[in-house]
């Protein structure tokens, strides 16, 4: 199975401070650096690590940050589906604090224009079986029509509605597997209880939902009577700002290598765990040598 991932990229540029600042004060950072960001590309690039065949379907500016943002994700996949705008290319300013919390303000000129289905590329790509990936960044309707078009078109549809639109509820009718944190959850079902949430998406109309719940791992709903919960190991925190990605891309990867909701989720909450011991959103993902010990590690457990 091949693995769309449809969403946003962008330049992160990270700051490390001791504390995050008050309104109207400055500090200095202690590190800052740029790089590859955004959703749709953190989830991209995890997904192909996997050795998943991954197309991802983004917008760039016609600038120097969008040849930069091609020429690194090449680096990971086809960046051929990459869609230029006479826009800037859309940036990313990420604070960590010395406890590894993060604050994200996203430009996102780009991802707001973008249209995937505008030229038929993204449908005439997308065949029976393969595995659609989307996140918050479009615009709500454009999501929605994208992932009804994926569902038409016969394919499993993963949707991570972060960040959400204010005052918008996306429609999970066309959602195989929705994956939310458990803020999210509180705000798109308005139950507090992570268990009744994923149980709630399901009656929404999600085919299945894991509640990620951060250093307590994940909850796994197939339907609205069992939640399994998956545990995460006790690692210790740098950097949380890529975990949700590598958690989301991870488990479309090992969806597409067949393997099953539940081990595909266990082997998500571990690479997101290595992932918060390391800096950076993309960078701290896990590589291609790393995950393959660790999907077959898990796999032998779960055997």
């Amino acid at each position: 199975m091949r693995v769309h991932v449809v969403g946003n990229v962008c330049v992160d540029t990270t700051f490390r401070l001791d504390r995050f600042p008050q309104p109207g004060e400055t500090l200095n950072a202690s590190e800052h650096a740029d790089g590859l960001g955004g959703k749709g590309a953190n989830q991209a690039v995890a997904a192909a690590r996997t050795g998943a065949d991954v197309r991802f379907h983004a917008a760039i500016g016609n600038d120097a940050a969008g040849a930069w943002i091609r020429e690194q994700l090449s680096r990971d996949l086809d960046a051929s589906h990459l869609t230029m705008l006479p826009l800037p290319s859309d940036r990313s300013t990420v604070m960590v604090d010395a406890r590894g919390e993060n604050l994200i303000v996203t430009g996102a000129s780009c991802a707001a224009a973008f249209d995937p289905l505008a030229d038929g590329g993204f449908v005439r790509s997308v065949e029976h079986g393969d595995i659609v990936v989307m996140q918050g960044n479009l615009p709500p309707e454009m999501t929605t029509a994208c992932l009804s078009a994926a569902r038409d078109a016969g394919a499993v549809t993963i949707f991570n509605p972060s960040p959400l639109a204010a005052g918008r509820v996306p429609s999970l009718s066309a959602v195989s597997l929705a994956i939310v944190n458990a803020g999210e959850a509180e705000q798109l079902t308005g139950a507090r209880d992570p268990a009744a949430a994923a149980r709630e998406l399901i009656r929404q109309g999600a085919g299945a939902a894991i509640v990620t719940l951060g250093a307590l791992g994940c909850l796994v709903a197939k339907d609205e009577g069992h939640v399994e919960r998956i545990a995460a190991p006790r690692v210790t925190v740098l950097d949380t700002s890529g975990a949700g990605d590598v958690f989301c891309g991870f488990l479309a990867g090992c969806l597409a290598a067949g393997i099953g909701l539940a081990t595909a989720a266990r082997i998500a909450v571990r690479a997101a765990a290595i992932s918060v011991g390391r800096a950076g959103t993309l960078g701290s993902c896990p590589d291609r040598r790393e995950m393959k010990t660790l999907m077959e590690t898990t796999e032998a457990e779960t055997a």
